[in-house]
């Protein structure tokens, strides 16, 4: 009896077409990648996407797929893969933790965009950051002006804190508590 000939692409699902260590290469070298791409991409979290930043991430992801399985689409490769990113993944997190050094390359650090009232354009420019959506933080905080704050930080997570301007003194309503003979 004769044996089907095989045609490319057609393996079984649990057949590797690549060696698994190449796998794990290639999906360890385009985490890293994306990881600094990311990191130098800016500080905003994913909430914080613009539709445009949607869309680029979508596209990298759709382009780097090859990248990461070679001429492998076996259901084995897809599970070395992944449990290689998910083990890099750890690995970072747990480096993080215990190096400040690592934690300040892959974090960054806080930058201020608003001090004394004004905004501090050029930090803001070099952090992506435009004026609408400062204003949008600093309202999300109660604050209806820039006037009313005295400090205003985009934090490494891509979250802005907001101190107040002084108020100075306020005076509030005292209890005095007296005793009735």
């Amino acid at each position: 009896m004769r044996r089907p000939r095989r045609v490319h692409g057609d393996t079984h699902m649990w057949q590797l077409g690549v060696p698994a260590l190449q796998l794990v290469v290639r999906s360890v070298v385009i985490y890293v990648v994306l990881l600094l791409g990311l990191r130098l991409f800016g500080k905003r979290e994913v909430g914080q996407f613009t539709l445009f930043d949607l869309v680029l991430v979508l596209l990298v992801a759709n382009a780097v797929q090859p990248a990461i399985t070679g001429p492998d689409s076996s259901l084995t490769g897809g599970l070395i893969i992944t449990a290689s990113l998910f083990l890099v993944n750890f690995l970072v997190v747990q480096l993080r933790a215990v190096s400040p050094w690592f934690r300040h390359i892959t974090e960054g650090q806080p930058t201020i965009v608003v001090r004394d009232g004004g905004f501090l354009r050029d930090a803001m420019r070099r952090e992506g950051l435009s004026e609408e959506e400062c204003m949008m933080a600093l309202r999300e905080h109660g604050f209806a002006k820039v006037e009313e704050v005295s400090l205003a930080v985009l934090e490494t997570d891509g979250t802005i804190s907001v101190v107040p301007q002084e108020m100075g003194m306020q005076k509030g309503r005292r209890r005095v508590r007296t005793r009735r003979l």
